[in-house]
């Protein structure tokens, strides 16, 4: 189990062992590579480093079980030897049963816990979990997304999946919520969510936001580059985190550091 700070938001460090990431694919591709990265993401304030091996960009294509877990097996064990709390990024129970093995803390599973099987898992290892929104999957969420109220049916569909973790043994302090930003909405839903964070806080579980370099700000601000997006993520993240948001899913951990200690100060100064 992963147990948030106390008395401040938490951040999540991103690292994905994959070669088709929307951003930071082919980077960290080698055990090495992503090791390294991953101390230096827990060096610079991550309190979890999230691992994962399959890509869940849009118009990502399904990686099989096998590849998967080679890819984020060998990296988590040698991260949770060095004592770096890991999250895993996946929607395998098999994956993330031999993950919650390896020595990771979380499962984060983007297709919000729907598998039976999944839930089993979480609740025999002791994992904290985090149930995420999508519409669809990620080889078509971006398609065409609808919604009548975005926010009130993002919000029963994490009710409805944690209430299923709940009834299969995982207890209420190990679950967090996942509106999905970007998982199968558009600009406009986006923002509705974030500025509503507070209703979906309103169900009892820590939020997690993940905006980091996300489309919808280059579509708001223009950098196409995801690399020029920080000051959008920074600023998208902030505002998570006012309307309600406790973790911040980040690629960018130190400057996300600084803006929250820097915000968390002006707020305490009221």
């Amino acid at each position: 189990m992963f147990h948030l700070p106390d008395g401040r938001v938490c951040v999540m460090g991103v690292l994905n062992v994959t070669p088709d990431s929307f951003s930071d694919g082919g980077l960290h591709l080698s055990a090495d590579e992503a090791v390294s990265r991953g101390q230096r993401l827990h060096d610079e304030g991550a309190d979890i480093v999230d691992v994962g091996g399959e890509s869940t960009r849009p118009g990502a294509d399904p990686v099989a079980e096998e590849e998967e877990a080679g890819r984020v097996l060998p990296v988590i064990e040698r991260l949770a030897a060095l004592g770096v709390p890991v999250s895993v990024d996946t929607m395998k129970p098999e994956v993330a049963r031999r993950a919650m093995a390896a020595g990771a803390r979380m499962i984060n599973d983007v297709s919000g816990f729907g598998d039976e099987k999944m839930r089993r898992v979480a609740a025999q290892s002791g994992a904290t979990v985090c149930i995420m929104h999508m519409q669809g999957e990620p080889r078509s969420m971006q398609a065409s997304p609808m919604y009548g109220d975005v926010v009130e049916e993002v919000r029963a569909f994490l009710t409805e999946r944690a209430a299923l973790c709940l009834h299969d043994g995982i207890q209420k302090e190990r679950i967090w919520v996942d509106p999905g930003i970007g998982f199968g909405k558009t600009v406009e839903h986006n923002l509705s969510l974030l500025a509503n964070l507070d209703r979906l806080a309103g169900m009892g579980y820590p939020v997690l936001a993940g905006v980091s370099r996300k489309s919808f700000i280059g579509r708001i601000a223009g950098p196409e580059d995801t690399g020029d997006r920080l000051p959008g993520s920074l600023a998208a993240g902030l505002a998570a985190v006012a309307n309600g948001a406790s973790v911040l899913r980040v690629h960018d951990i130190k400057e996300t550091a600084q803006a929250l200690k820097v915000w968390g100060a002006v707020t305490r100064a009221r």
